[in-house]
């Protein structure tokens, strides 16, 4: 996203309100919270600030941007201006691959596996694919996150593709898993490609910096409970 330094986002877009919108910069001034619509902005007006807008910074405005404020708009463009989220984390399991494929695809028990779900609900099977609800343990403030998620597993490929149905905060949540044996056991692959809402707490540089920490204690997780599950006789 190319925003000159020295100059806050949300100053750039009111000029270009007021240069190609008509917007007075003076009830700009004066009513920093208002929305476009409240400002006077119409119709042909959000059309232009879209325009300019997609030219600039490859940023699509949406039809309810009218009811965003100056500030709204800028914080919208510079969340969408970020690249996607994208992460890929990996583990070397002392298992093999057969074991490891068993236990991680086996989602009805992901709370005996993962150390952040509470609840793990199977709601749909459909051959290889399964529809599931996934519930978190209540974080600090008491809230226990809850979401649907569908993933589709090939077992001859060795890989999985999963998607968040239920996207909360996120405007696409899609993870893929990969498995390889390697010498003395299983190489388990995480990628990970979101974006997140404008309306989320986190920007996608936010949430790639918190997949990446949770995965590498998640993946450690597994690794202990599979090893030790393989070296207790599970076969």
């Amino acid at each position: 996203m190319t925003v000159a330094p020295d100059r806050p986002l949300a100053s750039e877009i009111t000029d270009i309100l007021v240069t190609h919108c008509g917007l007075d910069p003076d009830v700009a001034a004066t009513t920093p919270a208002a929305s476009l619509e409240e400002l006077g902005m119409d119709s042909l007006a959000l059309l232009e600030l879209a325009a300019v807008v997609a030219d600039r910074w490859r940023v699509k405005i949406p039809e309810q941007a009218g009811e965003l404020s100056i500030a709204g708009v800028a914080d919208l463009v510079a969340r969408r201006a970020d690249p996607p989220g994208h992460t890929e984390n990996a583990v070397d399991i002392r298992a093999p691959l057969p074991l490891v494929w068993d236990i991680t695809n086996d989602v009805a028990r992901w709370t005996e596996l993962f150390t952040e779900y509470a609840v793990a609900e199977i709601l749909h099977r459909d051959g290889d694919t399964v529809r599931f609800r996934l519930t978190m343990h209540p974080d600090e403030n008491g809230v226990a996150w809850s979401w649907v998620s569908e993933r589709t597993a090939d077992p001859a490929a060795r890989e999985v593709h999963a998607r968040r149905v239920e996207t909360g905060p996120f405007e696409y949540m899609r993870i893929h898993w990969r498995y390889e044996e390697i010498p003395g056991g299983t190489r388990m692959t995480w990628t990970q490609d979101f974006a997140m809402k404008p309306t989320a707490p986190v920007d996608n540089a936010g949430m790639t910096a918190r997949i990446n920490t949770n995965s590498a204690i998640q993946l450690a997780v597994i690794k202990d409970r599979i090893e030790r599950a393989y070296a207790g006789g599970a076969r």
